[in-house]
């Protein structure tokens, strides 16, 4: 059974950092292109950043790039989410996600398995 396990959601103020990480059992982890997606109230979920299986390459929404910085240790089955220069439009439920395959997607439904989400908020 596949089990994705996000953790490191909280609260901090606007130009905090938080570090968001995802651990998965259950799976080959090394296999799987890894993506962070969010969804804040009334929204559409939405991607924020993604993964290859080997760490090379990294791909992130425009609203986030040069503040969000996408990681992943295999040893650990663990992907995560640095996420600096915070802002309140930040706040959001965030979900780690994983797909088989060798390419980047930015639709949720194109990915295998998702976590419960992590809630982070961002005052002002």
């Amino acid at each position: 059974q596949v089990q994705l396990v996000e953790s490191g959601g909280g609260l901090v103020q606007a130009g905090g950092s938080l570090r968001l990480s995802c651990a998965a059992s259950g799976v080959r982890f090394s296999n799987l292109f890894m993506g962070w997606f969010r969804q804040a109230p009334g929204k559409e979920r939405e991607f924020v950043a993604a993964i290859s299986w080997d760490g090379d390459s990294t791909f992130y929404a425009d609203s986030v790039k040069g503040r969000f910085s996408i990681s992943r240790e295999n040893a650990k089955n663990t992907v995560f989410l640095q996420m600096n220069s915070l802002k309140p439009e930040d706040t959001a439920v965030y979900y780690c996600a994983a797909k088989f395959g060798l390419t980047n997607s930015r639709r949720f439904s194109d990915y295998n398995y998702g976590g419960q989400g992590t809630q982070v908020t961002v005052s002002s």
